[in-house]
C-alpha cells in the first residue's frame, strides 16, 4: 500500500491511497471537511465523508503527473517505470504548480 497526503493551498485536504490490490481512494480530512465544506480539489469529488474509490488512479491526479520529456526525464531520475502513476505522482508532485501538492506518506515497518 502506498499513501500520499494532499494539500489544497498548504493545507491538508485529504489522503490519497492505493491498495494492494490496484484500488485507489481518496478521503477527505474531517477538518477540511468542516473548516472549507464546499472548497473541492475537482469537481468529481465534492467535499464529502465518503471515500471515494476508483480501478484507476483518478484522472485529477493523473492529470498533476509530467508529460512528454518531462516525464522522461522525472522516470530516468528517479528510476520509476513511466506506468507507475502513484509512484509517480508520489516523486514529482510535492512541489506542483497550482494549488494541490501530493506528498508521500512513510509507511512504518512492521518487522
Amino acid at each position: 500500500m502506498r499513501r500520499g497526503i494532499v494539500n489544497y493551498k498548504n493545507e491538508l485536504a485529504g489522503v490519497l491511497t492505493e491498495e494492494d490490490n490496484g484500488e485507489y481512494l481518496f478521503t477527505y480530512d474531517d477538518k477540511y471537511i468542516q473548516n472549507h465544506p464546499r472548497q473541492f480539489i475537482t469537481f468529481q469529488m465534492p467535499v464529502s465523508r465518503q471515500t471515494y474509490r476508483s480501478k484507476r488512479l483518478f484522472p485529477f491526479f493523473d492529470g498533476l503527473i509530467p508529460e512528454g520529456w518531462l516525464l522522461n526525464i522525472a522516470a530516468e531520475s528517479w528510476k520509476i517505470n513511466k506506468n507507475d502513476r502513484m509512484g509517480l505522482l508520489l516523486a514529482c508532485c510535492q512541489n506542483s504548480i497550482g494549488a494541490v501538492s501530493v506528498h508521500p506518506i512513510k509507511e512504518k515497518d512492521n518487522g
